[in-house]
């Protein structure tokens, strides 16, 4: 049992993180969703919407460099070289990274209209913290 709530926390803190990845990278329309429960496939999507293939590819590299230094495994990649859909499986964790149209042709919200959406943090961006004596400058 906790080997199994280990497994389901880990898989949403990679979907968190991979949404954070693309938020990083100004991709728009993040949206996580929770499929547990609803999909015997995977536990979570991740859908996220890109500006341009060359970013699309940058944030699906990102996503998969932040995983594996997660330790979850790349099961597959598909559409790596495509210009409008990749997609990323880590088994517990699929990310659809979609160019717009392709994003709202597939509308995979909607079709998963039952699953619950994650709300996930945005990184705060913190000042750097000031030396001792420092003062703001102008």
């Amino acid at each position: 049992m906790a080997k199994a709530r280990n497994r389901q926390s880990s898989a949403r803190r990679l979907a968190v993180e991979a949404a954070r990845v693309g938020e990083d990278r100004r991709c728009s329309d993040i949206v996580v969703l929770d499929l547990r429960g609803i999909s015997p496939v995977t536990d979570y999507f991740v859908i996220l919407t890109g500006i341009s293939d060359r970013q699309m590819r940058s944030v699906a590299d990102e996503i998969a460099a932040a995983a594996a230094k997660a330790g979850h495994a790349l099961f597959n990649v598909a559409g790596a070289n495509s210009s409008n859909w990749i997609l990323l499986d880590f088994v517990d964790v699929v990310v659809h990274i979609f160019d717009e149209k392709h994003r709202r042709y597939y509308d995979l919200e909607l079709i998963w209209g039952d699953a619950p959406r994650v709300r996930w943090a945005r990184r705060r961006k913190t000042a750097p913290k000031k030396a001792k004596g420092e003062q703001d400058g102008f």
